[in-house]
């Protein structure tokens, strides 16, 4: 059962619902008295939250006697809840997997890995071999301590498969329990740069707005207004870094951590990112209509084939010597190379 629910977060962002797979199915006892459902999951299946139970429901994987249930629906005797998930059961043990890591610095507590662009992080959602998890097992084979199916370690944060850059993992549940409070609270320091389509009219900005699931399209977030009952709160704020012309390279740094948050921000003040299919990005947005230049923009897209994000920097308070760690790494070859062909090209333009 825990690898059900710790993998409904993943499930909800990746996939699209169609046909419905049982996963779990559990009766109500005679003499419950009426509770909520979220509370009485959380009190009856091993290893849940509350919270990722909310979501389940929320996102139409919680049924009673069949029918679809919120998170608020109380429980009646003799009820018989499922929990119905978008692909068929698959057996989610994290197996150890040989695969190369770039691990930027490592101690007995935590490791920083320099993830590449591609790079799945966690099992679920058809990719159940080759993600970030099983390398990270792997690497740490010989280390009776850490058991890569126990989510008291290891991976503290997440970053979406397409983007490249830095991610913290813990190898003690003490380590993960600090880190995972600075995440929670916004004490740590993380930078995106990020090549966005259009010329900002101001070097610096603030993005705030709640994102939230767009009921359009399930595989997108969008962007609500700030207080707003839909979503959770999100603030983002950019810097310009070079213009060129018809793209600018941004710095975009986060007060809160959600999902697909940079992505969704800057396609909602009109600047999506180069590259993002998802979010519209991998249109011709700005610049002429010439064959040529429609030419050029294909060939940019061959040179970086996903979306141009890349976690830049990322500092925390280290969990056991309260020393300040801070980390930056190079972009990503592709990125890099795709930053490289928009420079020459308005320079031998002369576009700026």
């Amino acid at each position: 059962m825990t690898e059900e629910l710790e993998d409904i977060t993943l499930i909800e962002e990746d996939e699209e619902q169609g046909v419905l797979y049982e996963h779990l199915r559990m009766e109500v006892d005679r003499g419950q008295e009426p509770v909520r459902i979220d509370k009485y999951m959380s009190e009856h299946v091993q290893h849940s939250s509350r919270n990722r139970i909310q979501k389940a429901a929320d996102a139409g994987f919680i049924q009673v006697n069949g029918k679809p249930v919120k998170s608020n629906y109380k429980v009646r005797p003799g009820d018989v809840i499922t929990l119905m998930l978008d692909r068929p059961h698959y057996d989610t043990t994290i197996e150890p997997e040989d695969i190369p890591l770039e691990i930027v610095y490592e101690d007995d507590q935590l490791m920083v890995i320099n993830k590449p662009a591609g790079m799945v992080v966690h099992p679920g959602c058809g990719n159940f071999h080759g993600t970030l998890v099983n390398a990270i097992a792997w690497h740490l084979r010989d280390l009776p301590a850490y058991d890569p199916n126990d989510p008291s370690v290891g991976l503290v944060h997440r970053i979406d498969k397409d983007t490249s850059g830095l991610l913290v993992i813990a190898k003690t549940p003490e380590a993960k329990t600090e880190l995972g409070a600075q995440f929670f609270n916004h004490d740590t320091h993380r930078s995106y740069h990020a090549l966005v389509w259009g010329n900002l009219t101001e070097d610096t900005g603030r993005i705030e707005g709640n994102i939230g699931r767009d009921p359009k399209d399930r595989l997108r977030m969008a962007v609500f207004p700030p207080g707003s009952e839909i979503g959770k709160s999100a603030i983002t704020h950019y810097k310009v870094l070079e213009r060129y012309g018809y793209v600018t390279l941004v710095e975009c740094r986060l007060e809160t951590g959600r999902t697909h948050q940079i992505r969704a921000h800057m396609k909602h003040i009109g600047h999506p990112l180069f590259g993002d299919e998802r979010y519209g990005g991998t249109e011709i947005l700005r610049g002429e209509r010439t064959a040529s230049y429609k030419a050029y923009i294909q060939n940019c897209l061959k040179l970086c084939n996903r979306q141009a994000l890349h976690a830049k920097t990322l500092g925390f308070v280290h969990p056991v010597t309260g020393e300040q760690m801070d980390f930056t790494s190079e972009l990503a070859e592709d990125m890099a190379a795709l930053v490289d062909k928009w420079r020459k090209y308005v320079c031998n333009l002369g576009i700026l």
